[in-house]
């Protein structure tokens, strides 16, 4: 036996209890009241334990003002793939407007019941809400989760997985990240079973996973982005141990892992909505279109025992993660309507020292998801964040795989963000499809007619315009061979049969997807000057439809100077070019084009004549086909 104390940080509920039982047991037991300290707002209670695991429950008597069952939630605005920005923008304010009179009568409901009920001696019994494992299933008189506890040797533990590959090999700096982002359920069911697919990962030569939100929320089947719980992860996943064996692996082969975060909002249900509500969250939200259930309140600052509640228990849960699971770096989820640049950096600058603290050797990378991005938000400009999703990268290329007519200041704008304001690669994080929506080649299909060989080409065509953009590169699990599927928050998994051996050869486009995907992470992986600093505009003819960007790394920003260089020229137009002429290219000599059965160019004059240049591709021209040939020697 040995003492061990629970503890509730509650500081104006006026009565609290713990709820104890062994695991095994079917019943808890009476009620043991929880002591009050008045001097930090803890409830505490000692108990002498015996090693074993136990189911628990907090219970106090609330002060929360809505209904357990409270009002329905406006239904939520949804971006219209097909439309623009400023349309999108549009089709908010006039949502706004409809919704109005509604969101009045739930204000004065919400009035009423606050004015009308007293929670006096209404008891509210809850999980803990530092709880690092969650029984859903609960107990005979649990009626709800229960928190389970383990305690061994006379502490409690999390799990007893020891870490082998810490250090292992290194990890990618942030300005080699190329992150694929996965949702556990739909990439392969569970942890352990993300783990046996860790060839997949290695072979297609991604540096960075993002894993969609883990945390326990309500139900067996979604996306996560309502948590109910900041520590505890969902059970349907796997355990604790499976997770961080997961973590392992992918260090084990230099794959960093960053989590989506979801620190903006929670579930109805999280035990501190009814603990104490306003303590914790806003009275309301800030906009009701763009709300997904109760949000953190930043702003509120308690005086008395000189603490920002929710900015600490958001804080905890990061450091936990960082902590017990070795992560790598954040993706802060909804952003902007966490509205509150102090707290995120914070935040961000003390997940990054832990990081460090922590004594692993590699960075850690703080991704926000801004709608619509601006370059206010990087740290580089003053922001809080090491990067963003840059969704306007998303909405340009979209449109140029389709345009008629390519807006050409546009495409500029998001292949060199620079001219948006940018200042490095790592501020932005490209992508042209993520779980928010439709893959491209479902898009080409369902909105455009477009399929088979002429839809993949397209993909292809975006894949290699993203990594030679000035930027970091996502790719949404499934679009590097694919994947067909539409966006659904319920079951979606991959269709691994798309890249098995066929006799009929009927997946021979998915199999040929999957390749060029691997050969452009490898030129990119490979090629300095995809990473650098550096990119020009060296050609531009709208009337063909045609223009060329030229990447380099040499130590100084003059783009005829020695080093790795790289040209990507792209053919927007709707037809083929039997042979086309590309000038001011910056170096004579031979160039090497990788993406094209090793074919070799000869550049005079600093012009290239492009063979066969078909609509809708990008042509990668690598300077110097020794250096190239070596490199992909090495690879072999």
């Amino acid at each position: 036996m040995a003492p061990y104390t629970f503890e509730l940080f509650a500081p104006y509920n006026k009565q609290a209890g713990l709820r104890l039982k062994n695991a095994n047991a079917r019943m808890f037991g009476l009620d043991i009241p929880m002591e009050l300290n008045p001097d930090d707002g803890h409830w505490r209670v000692t108990l002498d334990l015996a090693d074993g695991i136990y189911h628990y429950q907090f219970k106090v008597v609330t002060r929360s003002w809505f209904e357990a069952e409270p009002e329905p939630a406006l239904p939520d605005y949804v971006n219209d793939e097909t439309k623009s920005i400023d349309e999108n923008e549009q089709m908010r304010k006039t949502r706004r407007e409809e919704h109005e009179k509604l969101v009045q009568l739930v204000k004065e409901r919400n009035q009423k019941r606050e004015e009308e009920i007293t929670f006096t001696e209404v008891w509210y019994t809850f999980v803990d809400p530092y709880a690092t494992e969650v029984d859903e299933r609960g107990s005979d008189d649990a009626f709800r989760s229960v928190g389970i506890l383990v305690f061994k040797n006379g502490k409690r533990i999390v799990d007893e997985y020891e870490w082998k590959y810490d250090n292992y090999v290194p990890l990618a700096e942030n300005d080699k990240l190329i992150i694929y982002e996965i949702h556990i359920g739909d990439f392969q069911d569970r942890f352990k079973d993300v783990t046996e697919k860790m060839d997949y990962f290695v072979s297609l030569g991604i540096t960075a996973v993002e894993i969609m939100p883990i945390k326990e929320y309500p139900g067996q089947i979604g996306w996560g982005y309502t948590p109910r719980y900041h520590f505890a992860i969902q059970s349907t996943y796997g355990t604790t141990a499976e997770l961080k064996e997961m973590i392992d692996t992918f260090h084990k082969h230099g794959i960093r892992v960053i989590m989506d975060g979801v620190y903006n909002h929670c579930d109805v249900s999280a035990p501190y909505t009814a603990i104490d509500h306003d303590y914790w969250f806003l009275h309301e939200p800030k906009d009701r279109v763009w709300s997904w259930g109760p949000e953190w309140n930043f702003e509120k600052y308690d005086e008395k025992y000189k603490i920002w509640p929710a900015r600490k228990y958001v804080g905890d849960s990061i450091q936990y993660f960082i902590n017990e699971f070795h992560i790598d770096g954040i993706r802060f989820d909804a952003a902007t309507q966490i509205a509150n640049d102090e707290f995120l950096k914070v935040v961000v600058q003390q997940s990054k020292q832990q990081a460090h603290e922590r004594g692993f050797g590699t960075e850690f990378y703080c991704v926000g998801e801004y709608l619509p991005d601006k370059p206010e938000y990087v740290i580089s400009n003053g922001g809080p964040m090491d990067g963003i999703w840059h969704d306007r990268f998303y909405w340009k290329i979209r449109e140029a795989m389709v345009a008629d007519t390519v807006n050409w200041n546009d495409l500029k704008d998001v292949i060199d963000p620079r001219r948006q304001g940018y200042k490095n690669t790592w501020d932005v994080v490209n992508y042209q499809s993520n779980h928010d929506h439709d893959r491209l080649l479902v898009d080409l299909g369902k909105e455009h007619q477009i399929f088979d060989e002429d839809a993949f080409r397209r993909v292809r065509m975006a894949f290699t315009i993203q990594a030679t953009s000035f930027g970091l590169m996502m790719i949404w699990m499934g679009a590097e061979f694919g994947e067909y599927k539409e966006k659904t928050p319920g079951i979606a998994k991959l269709d691994w049969s798309l890249i098995e051996d066929r006799e009929d050869n009927s997946n021979a486009l998915n199999k040929k997807q999957l390749q060029y995907y691997k050969d452009v992470i490898e030129l990119h992986k490979l090629n300095l000057a995809l990473t650098a600093q550096n990119l020009e505009f060296i050609f531009e003819e709208e009337n063909d439809q045609v223009m060329a960007w030229h990447r380099w790394n040499s130590a100084v920003h003059d783009p005829h100077a020695e080093g790795n260089h790289v040209i990507a020229v792209c053919n927007w137009a709707s037809k083929t070019y039997e042979k086309y002429e590309v000038l001011n290219v910056p170096r004579n000599g031979h160039w090497y084009e990788w993406l094209n059965d090793d074919k070799e160019y000869l550049v005079e004059n600093n012009k290239l004549v492009i063979d066969d240049f078909v609509d809708h591709t990008v042509r990668v021209f690598v300077y110097q086909i020794k250096k190239c040939v070596e490199l992909k020697r090495v690879l072999s």
